[in-house]
């Protein structure tokens, strides 16, 4: 501004040369002087005008950020804003009833591989196949694998009845392939077998699957682990995968009320909260996190990865600067340390056996000295026998699903993170804390160093960017199971049309299309509710 107005005073003499004269060479100067000072106090007062609004704009960001760096704990141990949202999972459009047994074009049977998560997500995925192919689903199998050593089966976990029963709208669901009579003789339909591609299109189950089917009459497919495309364009078929997933698997009653009991002994204390602590062998393995343990236990590390994992050159310092690496349980407890909990507030860990012993457990536990697992709620012969297998799991899901707080410590590869963030989201939008592993990073490292000025800070300002549990747009490579909104949620009074909720009726719609349309050995069953109620939540 000084430079534009020296600018203007030049011009200005420039255009007013001296006319000779002493009084008006006087007169001049006098006139130039007061040119000059109104310029200067102009500068001047532009100079103050400048200042202050640079210390008011300082002292706007100062407060910005006091109040971005609040967290509300009251606030978190509630469900997150849902904006007029609500969770749905009926067929917004026309859904024509599953094919009598003799308009089908087979049976599909299939092995969902890996531990409870993972088969949860192929159970989904083997429903809408069925559909897609318009074929009779055979009660899909759990493998009895290495990891879990548990053969529980779908029978040991599920409530069959209500599995069969729920998606009876989507699939003819049976329990085995039928024997089928042929020129007088009674003969077994021998499925045959198929490797499917992983992530499989639509279209290689209309052609290459169906193809196979129908030449077989049944085909199995194994093994059946991320075997069908999780992004569809078609909202009615992600929100089959919803009425699976949230309405159809239901664990065995036994589960559910062993579940229920613990919740009641952890809640009769006050708000808990449910932690999925993944400082666990293979995940330390997968990552390749391995400078903060002692020899011996980096070459039990280094073996377990080699035997279970391609091999790739893993740099410790690398994969710790962007937040590959699980969190530890001390880090854990110093994030909800900074967000303002303290050591009143009691947590549940879900978690396997912690690798590296009680050395990295007790920072965390002399943090947050209320810890519990399902062990020491409830002392039961079936949860000691099976505290790693398939029940421990369950337990284990459904605690975190109730829970006023979930909190994932690596939402990677982790089936059980990741649906549990995308249940919780479904049942009332249940608060979760998500901590961004690369972001925090980099303030760890430095605590680490001793650099700890500013750390609490620091977090809450990492933390605040969550969402804490409330509707958002899923971006890849989100998944499907983790955020299955907008697809299987709704609005009473929305903006656009699309994301209207079905008319209440909509279940006692597709019962008497059902019952128009099916043969005489499928008995009447009620309507039963595919949306969260109030009661619910």
């Amino acid at each position: 501004m000084i430079i534009m107005m020296i600018g203007r005073l030049g011009h200005h003499r420039l255009q007013h040369p001296k006319q000779g004269g002493g009084g008006g060479g006087l007169k001049n100067m006098m006139g130039r002087l007061s040119i000059a000072v109104v310029v200067l106090l102009i500068c001047t007062v532009s100079l103050l005008l400048s200042f202050s609004s640079t210390s008011t704009s300082t002292k706007a960001d100062s407060r910005s950020a006091a109040y971005r760096s609040q967290i509300n704990v009251e606030e978190l141990w509630r469900s997150a804003d849902f904006g007029g949202w609500r969770p749905s999972s009926a067929p917004r459009s026309d859904w024509p009833p599953p094919p009598a047994p003799s308009e089908s074009n087979g049976y599909l049977r299939v092995r969902c591989n890996g531990g409870l998560n993972q088969q949860r997500s192929a159970i989904c995925n083997a429903v809408l196949a069925a559909r897609i192919m318009n074929a009779t689903l055979v009660l899909p199998e759990l493998d009895a694998n290495s990891f879990w050593h548990d053969d529980s089966g779908f029978y040991g976990i599920y409530d069959v009845e209500h599995f069969i029963s729920t998606l009876r709208f989507d699939v003819r669901i049976v329990e085995h392939i039928p024997e089928i009579r042929k020129n007088g003789k009674t003969k077994k339909i021998k499925a045959f077998q198929i490797r499917p591609p992983r992530d499989a299109p639509i279209s290689w189950y209309t052609t290459d699957a169906l193809e196979k089917m129908k030449k077989h009459g049944a085909i199995y497919l194994t093994p059946f682990s991320h075997r069908l495309a999780e992004e569809i364009d078609n909202p009615e078929y992600q929100r089959l995968r919803c009425r699976v997933n949230y309405h159809a698997l239901r664990f065995k009653p036994h589960i559910m009320k062993l579940s229920q009991s613990i919740v009641d002994k952890l809640r009769s204390q006050g708000h808990f909260m449910s932690i999925h602590l993944r400082f666990e062998m293979d995940m330390l393995a997968f990552a390749g996190c391995l400078d903060i343990f002692t020899p011996k236990e980096q070459e039990i590390l280094k073996k377990y990865r080699k035997e279970n994992f391609a091999p790739k050159v893993l740099n410790y310092g690398e994969r710790r600067a962007i937040g590959k690496c699980p969190l530890t349980p001390e880090e854990v407890g110093l994030i909800l340390r900074a967000m303002g909990f303290d050591n009143s507030t009691r947590i549940y860990l879900a978690a396997g056996e912690l690798f590296g012993g009680d050395r990295f457990m007790k920072p965390f536990r002399m943090l947050f000295p209320h810890l519990e697992n399902h062990s020491s709620v409830e002392h039961t012969d079936e949860l000691v026998e099976n505290t790693r297998g398939l029940l421990g799991s369950a337990v284990d899901y459904m605690v975190c699903l109730l829970s006023d707080i979930f909190m994932p410590t690596y939402d990677g590869p982790s089936n059980f993170a990741n649906n549990l963030l995308g249940h919780r989201l479904y049942y009332g939008f249940r608060t979760t804390i998500r901590p961004d592993r690369k972001a925090l990073a980099p303030i760890f490292i430095d605590w680490e160093n001793g650099r700890k000025a500013g750390f609490d800070e620091a977090v809450r300002r990492v933390m605040l960017k969550t969402n804490f549990g409330g509707p958002h747009k899923r971006v890849p490579p989100e998944s499907l199971y983790t955020n299955s909104w907008p697809e299987c949620f709704c609005q009473t009074s929305p903006q656009n049309p699309a994301d209207k909720c079905p008319p209440d009726d909509v279940l006692q719609i597709l019962s008497d299309r059902l019952k128009s349309e099916t043969t005489d050995d499928l008995k009447p069953l009620t309507p039963l509710n595919l949306t969260v109620s109030e009661a619910e939540r």
